[in-house]
């Protein structure tokens, strides 16, 4: 049993934000500096370059909580947005940046924003805060599925449908012993969703 002392714990602060089930939606609208809207445009085609050649997907994959994110040059190339969909904690999902090369790319990108300090300055949580817009209305397709689920569910699918195709699989679907599991309910239902 864990003794009271009656001190208060550190609270979390209070991060702005929508969830649906263990999704979040984090936007941020900054001001370009000036003149620099074509050379963080010219950094935006760098990082879509970069998307390509799978060190930025593997980030991702380090990361391991962000589901999507889009980067908008808007209002005559005055404003620029970030916007994307994670899991779990804002802070957590803020520090995973730091910590992969999606953290220097997030520099590049952001130091066209005016006052960004840095992703590794200790202001910079409060930097995107003050720049923070909470979404009107945030549904995910999917608000209990975490990107780590999707990916297990991805692998799962991807072994099922590589066994479906051996003779062994066929074998097994043929073989008399196996009739009852082959007629039960949950097997036809797996059977008609591999079908879909």
């Amino acid at each position: 049993m864990t003794a009271t002392t009656g001190a208060a714990q550190p609270a979390q602060p209070e991060r702005p934000g929508r969830s649906d089930g263990v999704c979040s939606e984090f936007t941020v609208f900054t001001k370009i500096k000036p003149g620099e809207a074509d050379a963080l445009r010219e950094d935006l085609a760098t990082l879509s370059d970069a998307t390509n050649d799978g060190r930025v997907h593997a980030a991702v994959r380090q990361i391991g909580t962000l589901h999507d994110a889009r980067h908008v040059i808007f209002d005559n190339d005055t404003r620029f947005m970030f916007a994307s969909v994670f899991d779990g904690s804002w802070d957590a999902y803020i520090d995973d940046f730091a910590k992969t090369v999606v953290g220097e790319r997030f520099d590049k990108v952001f130091s066209h924003s005016e006052g960004f300090p840095g992703v590794t300055d200790p202001g910079v949580k409060d930097w995107f805060v003050a720049h923070q817009a909470p979404a009107g209305v945030f549904v995910s397709a999917y608000p209990d599925l975490t990107v780590q689920q999707i990916f297990k569910d991805h692998r799962v699918d991807e072994a099922f449908e590589e066994m479906l195709d051996t003779p062994e699989f066929r074998a097994a679907l043929d073989n008399p012993a196996n009739a009852e599991l082959v007629a039960s309910p949950a097997f036809q239902k797996l059977m008609e969703e591999a079908a879909a």
